[in-house]
């Protein structure tokens, strides 16, 4: 089973994995951008150098992270379960410059079709999104600002719904041992 957990930027997602972790000894654990050799390339690109990308670059750079990852970890152990710090949900909601409709078609060619089985959407408040990256240094995403992260949320809602997949919403700022209570409860539903 594949299981992706999504929200935007410091919703909780780490810290839910890392719990996770504990409980699901033997799932494989991945993420994006970056978990593979060459996602690793990309995500310092992606997220971390001072170089302007073109949207439709950007776009592509995060596609090609997404394939590789599909065919190197998450398609060679889908009869484990397989739980990821993100998916194409989060490359179609962030990719606002562009029709869902072409993002679905794109990120199904990159997944091979594959998408996760169950979607754990952690959500978050403005005021406590606030807080949250007041408290960190922020990647080049995080940069561009409080209203296009919470622009990002409302698309998040839109892809699982249109791809009409399995999905928990929670709420991001509950307690930790909360959150991961509930996951734990759907992903073994």
């Amino acid at each position: 089973m594949y299981v992706a957990l999504e929200g935007i930027d410091t919703s909780g997602k780490s810290t839910q994995i890392q719990a996770l972790k504990n409980i699901f000894k033997e799932a494989v654990f991945t993420f994006e951008p970056g978990a593979t050799e060459i996602g690793e390339k990309l995500r310092e690109i992606l997220l971390e150098d001072s170089i302007f990308l073109d949207s439709r670059v950007e776009m592509l750079l995060f596609l090609a992270d997404r394939a590789e990852l599909i065919a190197k970890v998450i398609k060679p152990n889908l009869h484990k379960l397989v739980i990821s710090d993100r998916s194409l949900i989060s490359g179609m909601a962030y990719a606002k410059d562009f029709d869902l409709r072409v993002l679905k078609t794109f990120n199904l060619f990159a997944t091979q079709g594959i998408l996760p089985n169950k979607v754990v959407f952690l959500e978050l408040q403005e005021e406590e999104l606030k807080k949250r990256l007041s408290h960190k240094k922020n990647d080049k995403i995080e940069l561009r600002g409080l209203k296009q992260l919470l622009e990002s949320q409302k698309r998040f809602k839109c892809v699982i719904q249109d791809l009409s997949l399995q999905a928990l919403i929670l709420d991001g700022s509950l307690p930790r041992e909360e959150i991961t209570q509930k996951i734990i409860t759907f992903i073994e539903e």
